[in-house]
């Protein structure tokens, strides 16, 4: 299996199924992908492998996600997922001590490659602290930061 499988595999474990919560801003929601953000995609009728082509398209690819090292491409391909792909980017640029510009550019990709678990463990802090200054905390927190959990012990 190679790291998009298993970093799919993942998220998938925390996104779960069909919901369609009338409190939830991003609408009807399959497999993580919301009628919000793909409004021409049938999300009652969305399959498995479909999910899959959209993650690796523009979640996957866009983080660079075959250029991470293991565990950091499936924190960072979560947060893109969960999170939008630009913050998770400025969020692995903080935990990098590099310019937070949202491009993934030489800088990014070589201090990445070298990183270990402090600024793994630094970009899942921010990612925290990122949704505590989310609409809708008091809602769905508990279940954002089990997620963040989750897909850390995933990545280990």
């Amino acid at each position: 299996m190679n790291n998009f499988d298993m970093a799919f595999a993942g998220v998938i474990g925390v996104e779960g199924g069909y919901v369609n919560d009338p409190n939830d801003p991003g609408g009807e929601t399959k497999y993580g992908i919301s009628k919000r953000a793909y409004p021409n995609e049938n999300i009652s009728a969305l399959t498995l492998d479909r999910a899959k082509a959209i993650y690796r398209r523009d979640y996957w690819d866009a983080v660079k996600g075959d250029e991470l090292p293991y565990h950091m491409d499936i924190l960072v391909f979560d947060a893109a997922v969960n999170q939008g792909v630009i913050p998770a980017v400025k969020m692995l640029q903080h935990a990098l001590s590099v310019a937070q510009d949202g491009i993934l550019g030489r800088d990014t990709m070589t201090k990445a490659r070298n990183a270990g678990k402090e600024q793994c463990a630094l970009f899942m802090a921010d990612r925290a602290m990122r949704y505590i200054g989310t609409r809708n905390f008091d809602r769905y927190g508990r279940g954002w930061l089990k997620r963040l959990f989750m897909v850390a012990f995933e990545s280990v």
